[in-house]
């Protein structure tokens, strides 16, 4: 169509939304769907959450707010990355968005040029190189394989550097695998960071407090102070806290970043939810007994998904270290055929033929950046979970 913008043709449309819509779309004509593709916890946004949402409703705390978020707010940021991860920030240097996408999203705008270079790991977040290329760049996909955990080597990263490069991205523990960098294995990647630096550190952390197995969080600028000063340290309330519908994400970096972040954000949407602020001062300020119990559950999920995928013809899933996806390959099955007569030639045809013979929607792994594989998501009731892992063991054992 003429009339839209020529970058609209460098951006591709989210998978993870695709596969959502398409499985709702399935349910809606009564067919027996199980959804596997949405990275939302079923858990109910905690009690205290909400009612301090409530109260701020009847409060009149309804009116725009500072676009960058209320002090408040910003406090309990302050103190979260303080007592969470040794990291200290003044209020000027805190960004408060609608949700952490647009977190990295004004980041990327707000310093990307054309020929500017972003390193980001693959398997990543499906939105990463589609925010890149919105705001005019280009992304440097570094393949980080099964063998290698799903993570980035410190060598490769070493050769992907480039004078045009201008962040690297990390998430960890990762959407899609559940990968997570030990403080060693950071460590490996922070000293390459510090002899370059033209590069700057945008670290995803949403999945900080979802880790299992007594594994213990770290983040860049905590590991290596010496980059504090060009780190990006996004975070939100959306998955530890079963938040996700109320769009909060947050950040601390440096006071000319968060100053120019802002200015994008007021010429864009302006201040986040104000009431939705208010539920997220109480979040990170309020109880934190409900996440070791969560986690429980998702651990539990975790080893049943990885038990029983495992035991699927074709199928090979490594036991991730965090966050509530699996992510496995599904190598053996390409070359094989269906009982319908269709050939599976790639990990998209492998989803697509799962979900019309068993009802089960999962991504391919190729709009992560990685294939043959696909991911799940373990964050549903264990029930469906034990269900559709039945389902993708009888669709495996079908295909000839």
């Amino acid at each position: 169509m003429p009339f839209l913008a020529a970058s609209l043709a460098r951006v591709k449309p989210s998978a993870t939304i695709a596969v959502t819509d398409k499985a709702r779309m399935l349910k809606a004509e009564g067919r027996n769907v199980i959804g596997l593709g949405a990275g939302e916890p079923d858990f109910d946004t905690p009690a205290n959450i909400k009612l301090a949402a409530i109260h701020a409703i009847e409060a009149g705390k309804t009116k725009y707010t500072n676009v960058d978020g209320i002090p408040e707010l910003k406090d309990a940021i302050i103190a979260k990355f303080k007592r969470e991860n040794g990291l200290d920030y003044k209020p000027n240097q805190i960004i408060i968005c609608t949700g952490g996408k647009q977190v990295l999203y004004n980041a990327l705008m707000a310093t990307i040029n054309p020929g500017d270079e972003v390193i980001i790991p693959a398997p990543y977040w499906v939105s990463y190189p589609e925010m890149v290329a919105l705001a005019g760049g280009e992304s440097v996909p570094i393949v980080c394989p099964a063998e290698n955990g799903f993570k980035l080597r410190a060598a490769d990263l070493e050769k992907a550097i480039t004078p045009k490069t201008k962040w690297i991205i990390l998430n960890s523990p990762s959407n899609p695998t559940g990968a997570a960098y030990t403080e060693a294995e950071l460590r490996a990647i922070t000293d390459v960071l510090v002899k370059h630096p033209q590069v700057w550190v945008m670290t995803d952390d949403m999945y900080e407090h979802l880790v299992y197995d007594d594994f213990k969080f770290t983040t860049p600028a905590q590991i290596e102070p010496k980059l504090y000063d060009r780190t990006l340290t996004v975070n939100g309330v959306s998955k530890a806290y079963c938040m996700t519908g109320w769009r909060i994400g947050y950040a601390g970096g440096p006071v000319e970043l968060i100053k120019a972040m802002t200015t994008i954000q007021s010429q864009s949407t302006s201040n986040p939810s104000s009431i939705a602020q208010w539920a997220a001062v109480e979040a990170l300020n309020g109880p934190q007994a409900f996440i070791p119990e969560h986690n429980k559950v998702f651990k539990e999920r975790r080893d049943l998904v990885v038990a029983m995928l495992n035991q699927a013809s074709g199928i090979t899933c490594p036991r991730p270290e965090g966050a509530f996806y699996v992510y496995p390959s599904c190598a053996g099955t390409i070359g094989k055929t269906t009982p319908s007569g269709k050939k599976i030639t790639n990990d998209e045809d492998f989803v697509t033929e799962l979900l019309e013979a068993e009802g089960v929607a999962v991504v391919q792994g190729s709009a992560f950046g990685l294939g043959p594989a696909f991911r799940i998501s373990y964050a549903t009731k264990t029930a469906d979970l034990e269900d559709a892992c039945r389902r993708i063991q009888r669709f495996c054992g079908s295909l000839k």
